[in-house]
């Protein structure tokens, strides 16, 4: 019988297999597009999130350079192109439910477009550290 969720679960097992390329196994949201997490190579850093639709992901991961879907300007946009700081991929990883992409790349020059290194470094948020149960 059935259970509430179960829908869901036969669709992850279907999505997710072994063979196929990445392009088909990825699962883009409703507007088509997929959060690319971009992290250092070496140092695992998380430098920025941007968004790539199916096109900006094979061009991602057959070109050697990181290339977004900009949301805004409704156009593609290779990171470094104009500021000179730019992305080269060094590995690329779907998540568990193939909804998120991870790309490890080689960083030329800062990543956020507002100068900083990453582009969390500018606004740190105040949280309440957990502490991990006792063995």
């Amino acid at each position: 019988m059935s259970q509430p969720g179960d829908e869901e679960l036969e669709r992850d097992e279907e999505a997710w297999t072994a063979d196929g390329s990445p392009l088909d196994r990825a699962v883009f949201n409703a507007d088509g597009l997929l959060p690319a997490i971009i992290q250092q190579d070496g140092t695992r850093e998380v430098l920025m999130l941007g968004w790539m639709d199916r096109e900006a992901m094979r061009r991602t991961l057959t070109e050697g350079r990181v290339t977004f879907w900009s949301r805004s300007r409704q156009e593609y946009w290779r990171k470094g192109d104009t500021s000179g700081h730019a992305q080269f991929v060094r590995s690329a990883a779907l998540d568990c439910d193939a909804d998120a992409l991870l790309v490890t790349v080689e960083q030329v020059g800062v990543a956020c477009h507002t100068g900083t290194r990453t582009c969390f470094d500018g606004d740190p948020v105040r949280v309440h550290q957990g502490s991990a149960p006792a063995d």
